[in-house]
């Protein structure tokens, strides 16, 4: 099916922030009372889904809210340290200049996704951000019907399992990214649509099928 409409997430996706969430997810552990991460434990938190990590980490669901403003705040003021990783510019630049809409679904801020797109932030057409109660499938609903475009021809790129999960419960097809937070292993467990291991390789089969 021809792709009109590419969702992206935008942390482990486009932007490198894993350096800085290891960096800081201690912090923000003691100021809310939930569990520190230790070196040992990242692995396998990457292979595990959301509400395991939640669990494994004991962070009470009641706190979500305050814990990603907190974070979204701490995110605004690291922004100069967090980059985005190579190839992405020409990668949207590929599929803007192909007629792609491009969208951009995040539970950061808008502006902190502007800030850390920087001049690639215009070649979007869409934003949904900031955390939602509903979570990411109802942003993709809400991106889709904006756009105006069959959720047939709509896929959405990210790097953790939830991401495929959301765009399974909304029908479209999936691309997962290697080089993010989840670990390869996991994503593959779920079979997306598309698996990437290299920036470049994103513009291709979707924009084969655009024309």
């Amino acid at each position: 099916m021809p792709y009109s409409l590419a969702i992206f997430d935008l942390d482990g996706t486009l932007v490198d922030s894993f350096p800085w969430f290891l960096r800081t997810i201690n912090d923000i552990a003691d100021r809310f009372g939930f569990r520190r991460v230790a070196d040992e434990d990242v692995e396998g938190l990457r292979h595990a889904p959301t509400r395991e990590i939640l669990n494994r980490l004991e962070v009470p669901l009641w706190k979500l809210p305050a814990i990603a403003r907190h974070a979204r705040r701490l995110k605004g003021e690291a922004a100069a340290d967090i980059s985005l990783f190579p190839g992405t510019e020409a990668m949207l630049r590929t599929l803007s200049d192909s007629g792609v809409q491009l969208a951009l679904v995040s539970s950061d801020s808008e502006a902190n996704a502007r800030a850390k797109l920087g001049a690639s932030a215009a070649r979007f057409s869409h934003f949904d951000c900031a955390a939602s109660v509903f979570g990411k499938p109802a942003k993709f609903r809400r991106v889709i019907r904006r756009a105006g475009v069959a959720p047939q021809k709509v896929i959405s790129i990210g790097d953790e399992v939830r991401d495929i999960e959301a765009a399974r419960a909304v029908g479209i097809a999936c691309g997962a990214v290697s080089w993010g937070y989840a670990a390869p292993a996991a994503l593959r467990a779920l079979a997306p649509d598309y698996m990437f291991a290299q920036m470049h390789e994103i513009a291709d089969p979707i924009c084969r099928t655009s024309a």
